[in-house]
């Protein structure tokens, strides 16, 4: 015979489930520069809030800033470029590059609201200025793309539908479980579109797309034969990515209006 309390638990937590699915379909939104459909519980201010404010932070992680202006100038330079020649330069986002210290981490990054990152381990590997434009034209495609706040929202979903299932019975590490599942899946659709994005402000600036190919090579090789294979991953493998970057190439230049 089941309880008055265990019933009161089972409908508090329906409750919080119920909350959260209205919630989540009340932040859906459409991307005005992907065009794709999103859930998104937060504006572009408290994006760049977010990366201002984590800025410091990622920093540090990576030992500081590489102490070399030249090399920063001209990281500048190539954001700059990429952003002043597509539609990044009519978002709201603040737009900053940082080139990082660390020399053993191959990796780029964007925080939301537009901070963006590269390590120096990955820029002594690039071989061109066109390379770099790859990688920063990807991590732009990251913040218009709202990757980062996307995530957000669905991590805070995740935790009250998990919320909700453990005060209804014990079912909290299942449900975050798929949750976690959801994100990973979602992750590497997020560097696919990127990866587009990139191509695309590769050609409004003037750079030659086809070395974002060459940009995957390197990142394949650094990883090595034991690198993780792709559903183990939240990234696609190099190898996928370069034969959609190939795709999106083919795109844009058989279909110019696009751009």
């Amino acid at each position: 015979m089941i309880s008055n309390k265990f019933k009161i638990r089972l409908l508090i937590g329906l409750a919080i489930v119920a909350f959260a699915f209205i919630k989540r379909c009340s932040s859906t939104e459409t991307n005005p520069y992907t065009g794709r459909t999103q859930t998104i519980n937060m504006s572009s201010d408290q994006e760049i809030a977010i990366g201002l404010q984590s800025l410091p932070q990622m920093t540090a992680q990576y030992g500081g800033l590489y102490p070399n202006d030249q090399y920063q100038t001209l990281v500048d330079d190539v954001g700059n470029k990429l952003i002043n020649n597509s539609i990044a330069k009519d978002t709201p986002y603040r737009y900053e590059f940082h080139l990082l210290a660390d020399e053993n981490t191959i990796n780029a990054f964007a925080l939301p609201g537009g901070q963006i990152f590269i390590t120096f381990a990955l820029f002594s590997k690039l071989e061109n200025e066109d390379q770099l434009a790859g990688v920063l034209g990807h991590e732009i495609g990251h913040v218009l793309g709202r990757h980062s706040a996307e995530r957000i929202a669905e991590s805070d979903f995740w935790q009250t539908v998990a919320k909700g299932a453990s005060v209804g019975a014990d079912m909290g590490g299942m449900v975050n479980s798929i949750g976690q599942q959801t994100l990973l899946n979602n992750g590497r659709g997020d560097e696919l579109e990127s990866d587009d994005l990139g191509v695309l402000f590769m050609l409004n600036a003037g750079y030659n797309p086809e070395e974002m190919i060459g940009v995957m090579e390197i990142l394949k090789a650094a990883a090595g034969p034991n690198r993780i294979p792709e559903f183990q991953s939240s990234h696609p493998d190099p190898e996928n990515r370069i034969e959609k970057i190939q795709e999106s190439i083919k795109k844009y230049k058989n279909n110019k209006s696009l751009y």
